[in-house]
C-alpha cells in the first residue's frame, strides 16, 4: 500500500467483515456505498472527486471495489487498501453528459457483472451525494434486483472507533486548538471577518510543527455582533466593532476524522447578559460531561443539561450533540446518535461526540462546545482549550 493509506490492510478487513454481518442481517446481499465518509471508511479513498457519482460495492463474497470516474482511478489506486484491480472506473462521456448517459447505467453493469443483478442490494439513499435520478437509473438497469434502503449502516458501524482513528482526533484536536487560538489572537475592533478566517485556516491546515492538518468538512462558521443568534453563518469582509459578541466553531480534521470546537468572544467587555449565559452555559456543559459514562444512554445525558439550564429559566429545543468522526463536505456529524430526547443510543467506550450546547436569542448567542470520548472512567475531552468568555 502507498504511504496515503492511512491504517493497515487489517483495519480495513475488519471493518469490512463487520459491514457484511451488518449486511446479513439487513437481508441484503450487496450493498452500493456512495456516502464519501464511508467509502473512506471501507476503503480509505480520499479525493476531491465527490462532486460526480462514485460508489463503493461490497458484497458478501467479493472483496470490495472502488467505482468512479477515470481520471480518478489513479487516486483510487494510492488512496486505498486494495488491489488495482478492485478499482474500476467509467469513462469521462458519462460525466454530465448531455447525452443517454449516466455513471450508474455503468454501476449497473458491474453488479450485473458480480452476478448480483437479481439479488438484494442495499442502496444509501438519503446520502448527500446520492441522487434521485442516480437512484432511478440503477434500478430502472436492475429491474430484476431488489433493491433497499440501507442508509446508516455503515454509519453506525463507525460509531465506536478503534485506538487509531482516536489517535488521529486526537490529532485534529490540536489542530482545533491552533485555529481556535488563531481567531483569539486575531479578532478585534476594526479587524476584518475575513482576515480572522484566513488566520484561522492557517492554523488548522498549518497545523504544528509534527503534522499538518486537512480541510475540514464545515468551513469556520463565525457569526458576530447581532448576527450571533444565528448559529451557521460564516464570515463577511465585515469589520468587528467594540462590543460586538463573536461565535466561532471549527474543526481540525486529521486523515478526515475532525475534532469540533465552538467558543465565545466578545469585543470589549461584555454585557451582563451575555456574561450570564455564558457561566450558565459552561455550568450545564460540564455538568453534562460529568454525567457521560459506559452504559448512560443520549437522551439521559440530554436531560441533565436540560435540567441545569432550567434552573435559570432557560430551554433549548435542538439536541445537545451528535456523534463525530470521519467526515466530507458538507457535514463532520456521522448521523447516527444524538444527545436529545428519544434517543436511546446506550453509550460505550470509544463513541465519540461534539457536545455543543448553544442557546440562542434574537439579537446574541453563545456557543461553548467539547468534542468528548467515552472512557470507562467517563468523558474524555480531546482538545485542552479554555472555556471561558473571552474579552479580545
Amino acid at each position: 500500500m502507498s504511504e496515503l493509506v492511512p491504517f493497515r490492510s487489517s483495519e480495513y478487513e475488519r471493518r469490512v467483515e463487520r459491514t457484511r454481518e451488518r449486511m446479513l442481517e439487513a437481508g441484503l446481499d450487496a450493498l452500493l456505498v456512495t456516502d464519501p465518509s464511508n467509502m473512506n471508511y471501507l476503503t480509505g479513498y480520499e479525493s476531491w472527486s465527490f462532486y460526480v457519482h462514485q460508489g463503493v460495492l461490497l458484497t458478501l463474497d467479493h472483496d470490495p471495489v472502488w467505482i468512479g470516474r477515470e481520471m480518478d482511478a489513479k487516486s483510487a489506486e494510492v488512496t486505498t487498501w486494495m488491489d488495482d484491480d478492485h478499482v474500476l472506473s467509467y469513462t469521462d462521456d458519462y460525466v454530465q453528459s448531455p447525452h443517454d448517459k449516466h455513471p450508474m447505467d455503468y454501476v449497473a453493469t458491474v453488479v450485473e457483472e458480480f452476478g448480483y443483478d437479481d439479488r438484494t442490494l442495499g442502496v444509501e439513499m438519503d446520502a448527500y451525494y446520492y441522487t434521485a435520478k442516480s437512484h432511478a437509473r440503477l434500478t430502472d438497469q436492475l429491474s430484476e434486483a431488489d433493491v433497499e434502503d440501507a442508509t446508516l449502516l455503515v454509519n453506525w458501524i463507525r460509531l465506536k472507533k478503534t485506538d487509531a482513528e482516536i489517535e488521529y482526533m486526537e490529532q485534529a484536536a490540536q489542530l482545533a486548538e491552533t485555529g481556535m487560538q488563531a481567531a483569539v489572537d486575531t479578532i478585534g475592533e476594526g479587524v476584518r471577518e475575513s482576515d480572522t478566517a484566513a488566520a484561522i485556516y492557517d492554523g488548522l491546515i498549518g497545523g504544528t510543527e509534527a503534522f499538518g492538518g486537512d480541510y475540514p468538512a464545515i468551513v469556520p462558521l463565525m457569526p458576530s455582533g447581532e448576527y450571533t443568534g444565528t448559529p451557521h453563518l460564516s464570515w463577511s469582509d465585515r469589520e468587528f466593532e467594540s462590543g460586538d459578541p463573536v461565535i466561532v466553531e471549527l474543526a481540525g480534521c486529521k486523515h478526515r476524522y475532525h475534532c469540533p470546537m465552538a467558543r465565545t468572544l466578545t469585543v470589549g467587555e461584555p454585557d451582563p447578559e451575555m456574561a450570564e449565559t455564558a457561566e450558565i452555559v459552561m455550568g450545564g456543559l460540564q455538568d453534562a460531561l460529568d454525567a457521560v459514562e459506559p452504559g448512560v444512554t443520549a437522551e439521559e445525558v440530554e436531560a441533565v443539561w436540560s435540567k441545569s439550564i432550567a434552573k435559570h429559566g432557560i430551554e433549548k429545543d435542538s439536541r445537545l450533540g451528535y456523534s463525530t468522526g470521519i467526515g466530507y463536505p458538507p457535514d463532520w456529524g456521522e448521523h447516527t446518535a444524538s444527545l436529545r430526547p428519544g434517543d436511546e443510543t446506550v453509550l460505550e467506550e470509544n463513541m465519540t461526540f461534539h457536545m455543543i450546547p448553544g442557546i440562542w436569542f434574537d439579537d446574541f448567542g453563545v456557543e461553548i462546545s467539547e468534542t468528548f470520548r467515552v472512557t470507562k472512567h467517563g468523558a474524555e475531552t480531546l482538545a485542552d482549550f479554555d472555556r471561558d468568555l473571552f474579552v479580545v
